[in-house]
């Protein structure tokens, strides 16, 4: 069962927040100096502070995520906990996510997490596709509107079918993984992105579940764009690294 940590907050700060004004505006009033606050109001409202900055900073702000898969990969590795930018396309409400300030759009290139069509999970993928373009993808060959996405290869993966290479989408040159020959989705794909979606691919072209399965993603699944990695933990009983961290290509 999935857990909505943002409903969690919400709640917890909106309960925290209503024992503090009680306290303020009434209880205190109707208390004498040497009696102590309610155990009801003792064990919420001294939390509401803290709840009501980490609802701020998580919902209009900056957000963590862990990566849970390896379909970014080479970009981001299973275990990287990186930062994700909560206003680059616009403000949007805690919990039923409504955009109420509108900022930027994705752009081509860029890492966003979703949600994907009729799914509650949290997803992690690159912007291929904007409104109106169309996809295709020939053995593991990207197209856009027609035209070719060219890639560096910089060769196999010792000991392995896959091969990585350089692909330049849009401003953003980033790494790809690849299996050669192709898998199903990387053989023969086309698909016209409809207006108000994206179409999201994996860096890992051949071990990712995006939108070559499940469609474009509409606006208003977005979460925000993904910056940072700041670090690395991949096992509980390892040790964390910083080795990795740094922007998002």
């Amino acid at each position: 069962m999935d857990i909505n940590f943002p409903l969690i907050l919400l709640v917890l700060t909106a309960l925290a927040g209503g024992m503090w004004f009680y306290d303020r505006l009434i209880a205190r009033k109707q208390r004498t100096e040497d009696e102590d606050r309610p155990w009801y109001i003792e064990a919420t409202a001294p939390f509401f502070p803290v709840l009501f900055v980490v609802l701020v900073l998580r919902s209009f702000v900056v957000e963590p995520f862990q990566i849970p898969s390896g379909s970014m990969i080479p970009t981001l590795k299973v275990g990287d906990f990186i930062l994700v930018n909560k206003f680059a396309y616009g403000l949007r409400l805690p919990v039923v996510r409504n955009k109420v300030v509108s900022i930027n759009e994705p752009k081509r290139g860029e890492v966003m997490v979703f949600f994907p069509p009729h799914d509650k999970r949290y997803f992690i993928k690159r912007v291929v596709g904007l409104p109106g373009d169309e996809i295709r993808v020939i053995d593991n060959v990207l197209y856009i509107n027609a035209e070719k996405i060219m890639q560096d290869q910089l060769g196999r993966e010792v000991g392995s079918e896959y091969q990585l290479a350089n692909e330049t989408l849009g401003s953003t040159q980033h790494l790809i993984r690849k299996r050669v020959p192709a898998d199903r989705y990387g053989r023969n794909f086309r698909e016209v992105v409809p207006e108000g979606h994206y179409f999201m691919m994996g860096d890992n072209r051949d071990h990712s579940h995006d939108s070559r399965a499940w469609g474009p993603v509409p606006e208003s699944n977005i979460v925000g764009k993904a910056f940072a990695v700041w670090l690395h933990w991949d096992k509980f009983l390892s040790m964390p690294s910083f080795e990795g961290a740094g922007k998002i290509q």
